[in-house]
């Protein structure tokens, strides 16, 4: 069975000691490369590595005189440093640091649902391997259309969760894209090099070109990407809540052991798993409107975007990580129940087989418009008089001309959907 989840990993990503640290390994760096350039003296860049440190209380307390982060930042780091602070962030502006920072912690943050999203694809492939054959109905619009099996199901969320993979992989390359550019991007102040070794340190790209700030797409599409996940989560969940409605009860949430459905009603067992995936699916997807507004903003930066993005990446990284892991277990430990299957196969006395007896009117000649009106007829009936579709179709005399009372029988079958299910099982490679 899943271990339950637990959150300090991701959460860990967006703590203050973590954040510090990464600008403190920024403003090393950049020493380093300064110092390889000749810049400043290698020595000084040695001792800064060697002797900066930060106190989160301290800047804190420096921050409530400064109102602003990075200088009371850098005004602990002095306190460790000394005299060799002065070689601290030269040419350099808060942005460099803030959001190289950011692409680190969003890279972070991404490698960790992908992480996810490949244990959840190998539980949905173990699962769509286990259904398989396991025939169930198929609906549209909510009502049943014609068979299919419960294995598809699953293979299909496979699929899209395959396409998210894919999609994360590219959000994560885009977003993990530092700056050390300067003012408003032009390198005046200090050489491209300095940035492009920083990034290279760091795991992450230097942007092509950029202003204050690295631009915001990159943002908006990491975070809309975030929001498609999770859009596909709430699809799974919205399945599983529905298929654990009594009057369809086809598989349920894994109830535990002393675990209570209702402070009122002792027999109660609701998809609270899937309901709850479903409402921050939700919240995710509104943080990735609000991701897509930042990315307008006044001439080469404006402040506006910085407010937002403190709220909205830890909150849907960390919320996907959440229902992600909330998603493997509900999936891994779902109750399937396929004799109701069966029993709901049959719940419209038989009138799932319909395109069949009118595929099989069109290939002995008729036109199809007309061979439809012929079967929707008996199927008119059943729907009415709930007789069994089969009957109906036997007691259609003008249907009747054009078959054969063991033609039509012979169509009253579901077989004829396990014949495509292990070529479409292997297109999508599962075996």
């Amino acid at each position: 069975m899943i271990q339950r989840y637990t959150l300090p990993e991701m959460g860990n990503i967006w703590t203050d000691e973590t954040k510090y640290s990464i600008w403190l390994e920024i403003e090393i760096l950049a020493c380093e490369a300064l110092a390889l350039l000749g810049e400043i003296p290698n020595d000084s860049a040695q001792k800064i590595r060697l002797q900066a440190k930060f106190d989160i209380a301290k800047i804190l307390e420096i921050e409530k005189t400064t109102k602003h982060d990075v200088i009371a930042f850098l005004t602990n780091l002095e306190e460790y440093i000394g005299e060799d602070a002065r070689y601290l962030h030269l040419g350099m502006t808060s942005s460099d640091v803030l959001d190289t920072c950011l692409a680190v912690q969003c890279k972070r943050a991404g490698e960790i649902i992908l992480t996810d999203l490949v244990k959840l694809k190998d539980v949905l492939r173990k699962r769509a391997i286990e259904f398989k054959h396991t025939p169930c109905i198929g609906r549209s619009h909510g009502v049943h259309a014609e068979p299919m099996t419960f294995g598809l199901k699953f293979a299909l969320w496979f699929s899209e969760c395959q396409r998210n993979i894919e999609r994360l992989e590219k959000a994560i390359k885009d977003v993990a894209t530092g700056k050390i550019s300067g003012a408003v991007g032009t390198f005046e102040h200090i050489s491209p090099k300095v940035e492009e070794y920083v990034c290279s340190k760091l795991g992450i790209s230097p942007a092509l070109i950029s202003t204050q700030i690295v631009q915001r797409d990159r943002h908006a599409f990491f975070l809309s990407t975030l929001a498609i996940i999770a859009s596909m989560l709430e699809k799974v969940a919205f399945e599983i809540r529905h298929l654990q409605r009594t009057e369809v009860l086809e598989a349920e949430e894994y109830f535990s052991k002393g675990q209570k459905g209702s402070s009122a009603m002792p027999h109660k067992r609701n998809p609270v798993t899937a309901e709850n995936i479903c409402g921050q699916a939700r919240l995710i997807r509104s943080n990735a409107l609000a991701a897509i507004e930042n990315n307008a903003l006044w001439h080469e930066r404006d402040i506006s975007h910085s407010s937002v993005e403190r709220i909205i990446l830890p909150d849907s990284t960390i919320s996907l990580d959440y229902i992600l892991n909330k998603a493997i277990e509900l999936i891994d430990n779902l109750i399937v129940y396929p004799e109701n299957m069966l029993k709901n196969l049959n719940l419209t006395n038989g009138l799932i087989y319909s395109q069949k007896v009118l595929l099989a009117l069109t290939k002995k000649g008729l036109k199809r418009q007309f061979a439809y009106e012929l079967v929707q007829k008996s199927a008119m009936k059943t729907w009415e008089t709930k007789q069994d579709f089969q009957q109906s179709i036997l007691e259609n005399q003008e249907l009747m001309t054009y078959l054969t009372n063991d033609e039509v029988i012979s169509l009253f079958s579901f077989d004829e959907i396990y014949k495509s299910v292990d070529y479409i099982f292997s297109r999508l490679g599962i075996d």
